[in-house]
């Protein structure tokens, strides 16, 4: 049954529901009936702190040299834009993880035999997405999977894989409805959720992913009814009359902005009955000319009571930002011991390679943190914050700053070639502001640190996290009304080229040729028909946002000029918002800087992993993580490579972690950062792996989907380790 359908026959909804008892008495039965011991993972990210530790041992470093394959799952559903980054979770004997297309599926854990499969889509569409997880929630023998497809949450019986039709509103809760009040302004909500969420009790917790750009949905946050759906309460990240930080924003902005929204998902100190959220930018995020101000509760660690939603405390790690500085992961909730004294904490890493160390019950920074003068944006109408909070301790995980002495020095010829386009644009640290002759960003909007996260050993307060090192080319396009009031009378096709160029360009290229992030669109004809992007520009898609705000004759002026479509038809007048009068801008790409052969335009690594105590805020060591097999043959090795995926940590004294751009799975030594084992996987694993117990045996497992903004080939594969 799709997904999507709002109505069901009462005869099918009777035989479904009798169907699934009977399957749920029947496998309740059998689980009685075995005597099997499970260590299980059944919290995304392995706890409620989000720390990624396991007490197992079994698999240590005096072994781990013997892991082989135990099982290997595909899902028959692989993409090249649609990367695998779930890490799944583990239930008694049963796996249950999210495919490229976005279907959910259970696994016998021990053997990697599926047990069903939901797909939402009904098999008849080459949608997907990305998911990192799952949420797990039980009373008795009522026990449910929630996941999240596009805008709608959904919640599966967890024995069966049927939907749950009585959820929500013909068995889904629309993300989209219930976030603010319109007020008859034209706005579309445009939500969907890439992270699980967490359980408190009978709630259901979540963020969000919205857009970035002007009029983007605002990332609150919301609690639900496990069992409706039925929304519970809600936190507005951007802050309305009457509540704390309203004065952070210009008067009734909370009516239109957009973003702040927890994208990366939460953690919980259940005892305390507290949620932490890590927020995201403000949007638009490289220019806040309509949003002076802090913009809280923007780039912020917040507490709220989780049983209410109320505010608790908020702590905000970067003031009005411009760059993309977007906090990447949850929180690690975390116990220390600073001075000799024990300290319940929470360990927030940033994009710019900070790690933030706050007391978990008052916010405060357990190491000294300085807000720090920076450059003042010259841009017109922008009012950058004049300081930014720099915390003393740990140091900066990665460099900050750009200038002649990091060009790259892997060969003559590419240190010329990125000295030549460096000196195309503005140098300086990680707060020089944007402006629209470019500037070089580093570490860029991929890090420092990303949503991979920080996995922390939880007894010994030993964090370990990937980091990446490569620049990026931020460069503003003005965006006017000048453009669109040029586009009346004129032919079609032109238009959509105009059109695409102020909606489209910033990620796949003034010359339709994309990024090593985002797809090529020459030649989509080719590969593609017209119904199907027209709804991929409505809906989004994987990395894309939904452009829902768009009017019909601008969607179709866009896909003829990308179609290469001769027509006659004109572009017809259109009324302007006033919100289109003032002075926006685009991104002019997504661009990394690059050598003339397409490494990173920096000395390397470009990729580490790093060990911080965090009891001390003393880096332990740092390790290049993954290479270049074409650098690695000319004797340039341990280059580290860019990173997308996180590591666990275990009490066998190993990190496991895929992450590297050479599609590797290794183990490697807690204590000294030494590869001990590594298995050259059948594409990238750019997610977190987990690990459980069936019976004395410990198992490793990692998602291997390859592509993304890898831009590795693409694959399908969950792949479980033992030993023999």
């Amino acid at each position: 049954m799709n997904v999507f359908c709002t109505s069901c026959r009462l005869n099918y909804q009777i035989l479904r529901t009798a169907v699934s008892i009977i399957i749920i008495t029947f496998l309740a039965g059998c689980t009685t009936k075995r005597n099997e011991s499970f260590i299980t993972w059944e919290v995304y990210r392995g706890d409620d702190g989000t720390n990624a530790y396991s007490n197992l041992n079994q698999i240590n470093t005096e072994n781990v040299s013997k892991l082989t394959v135990s099982w290997i799952y595909q899902t028959n559903d692989k993409s090249d834009y649609f990367t695998l980054e779930c890490s799944p979770i583990i239930v008694g004997d049963t796996l249950y993880g999210i495919s490229p297309g976005l279907k959910t599926f259970a696994l016998g854990a021990k053997t990697g035999k599926p047990i069903w499969v939901f797909d939402p889509f009904g098999n008849k569409s080459k949608e997907g997405g990305v998911s990192r997880g799952l949420t797990y929630w039980k009373d008795g023998n009522d026990k449910r999977i929630i996941t999240f497809v596009g805008n709608k949450m959904i919640e599966l019986n967890a024995v069966s894989g049927m939907q749950i039709m009585h959820f929500g509103d013909s068995g889904y809760v629309d993300m989209n409805k219930n976030l603010r009040s319109h007020d008859g302004l034209n706005l579309t909500e445009d939500v969907n959720n890439t992270s699980p969420a967490i359980i408190y009790k009978d709630l259901i917790i979540t963020g969000s992913a919205v857009g970035e750009d002007y009029e983007s949905s605002p990332g609150h946050i919301r609690a639900y009814d496990v069992r409706t759906g039925k929304m519970q309460w809600i936190f507005h990240t951007i802050p309305q009359p009457g509540e704390s930080g309203y004065d952070t924003w210009p008067k009734d902005a909370y009516k239109t902005a957009g973003g702040c929204n927890a994208w990366s998902g939460l953690s919980i100190d259940r005892e305390k009955g507290i949620v932490f959220a890590a927020t995201g930018s403000p949007s638009f995020d490289f220019h806040g000319g309509d949003r002076q101000g802090k913009n809280l509760y923007s780039n912020s660690v917040i507490a709220i009571d989780a049983a209410t939603g109320k505010y608790i405390w908020h702590y905000q790690i970067s003031h009005h930002d411009l760059w993309d500085y977007d906090l990447p992961s949850p929180p690690n909730l975390i116990t220390v011991k600073i001075n000799g004294k024990v300290k319940e904490s929470v360990a927030q890493i940033t994009k710019q390679g900070f790690i933030f160390l706050l007391d978990r019950k008052t916010g405060q920074p357990l190491f000294p943190v300085e807000e720090k003068p920076v450059a003042v944006s010259k841009m017109q109408d922008e009012q950058s914050w004049p300081t930014q909070p720099v915390p003393l301790k740990p140091l900066p995980l990665c460099r900050q700053r750009f200038d002649e002495t990091v060009i790259t020095d892997i060969s003559p010829e590419a240190h010329s070639y990125v000295l030549n386009e460096a000196k195309k644009y503005a140098w300086g640290d990680i707060y020089l502001p944007p402006t629209t002759e470019g500037i070089i960003q580093f570490p860029g909007y991929r890090g420092g640190a990303e949503w991979s996260g920080a996995c922390v050993d939880m007894k010994t307060g030993i964090m370990y996290v990937g980091v990446n090192e490569i620049p990026n080319i931020t460069q503003l396009v003005r965006r006017t009304n000048d453009n669109i009031t040029a586009l009346p009378g004129i032919p079609f096709k032109k238009a959509g080229e105009i059109l695409y160029r102020q909606n489209c360009s910033a990620c796949h290229g003034l010359d339709l040729k994309g990024n090593s992030s985002f797809p090529p669109l020459f030649n989509i004809a080719e590969r593609l028909n017209s119904v199907d992007v027209k709804a991929v520009v409505e809906k989004g898609r994987g990395l894309m946002p939904g452009f829902s705000k768009l009017t019909e004759q601008d969607k179709s002026a866009i896909l003829t000029y990308l179609f290469n479509v001769n027509s006659k038809q004109v572009y017809q007048k259109q009324e302007l918002k006033e919100t289109e009068i003032r002075t926006h801008y685009n991104l002019k790409g997504y661009i990394q800087l690059l050598d003339q052969k397409g490494y990173p335009g920096v000395k390397p690594p470009w990729g580490t992993l790093n060990a911080v105590d965090l009891n001390t805020g003393d880096i332990l060591w740092k390790k290049p993580l993954g290479e270049y097999p074409a650098l690695a043959a000319k004797g340039i090795t341990a280059t580290g490579t860019q990173l997308f995926g996180g590591g666990i940590v275990t009490a066998g004294g190993l990190i496991f972690i895929g992450a590297s751009q050479d599609e590797k799975f290794r183990a490697i030594d807690k204590k000294t950062g030494e590869t001990l084992w590594e298995y050259q996987l059948p594409a990238g694993g750019y997610a977190t792996p987990a690990t459980y117990e069936i019976n004395g045996k410990q198992y490793v497992v990692i998602a291997a989907g390859g592509g993304g903004r890898q831009r590795t080939k693409a694959g399908d594969y969950y792949i479980a380790f033992a030993l023999p």
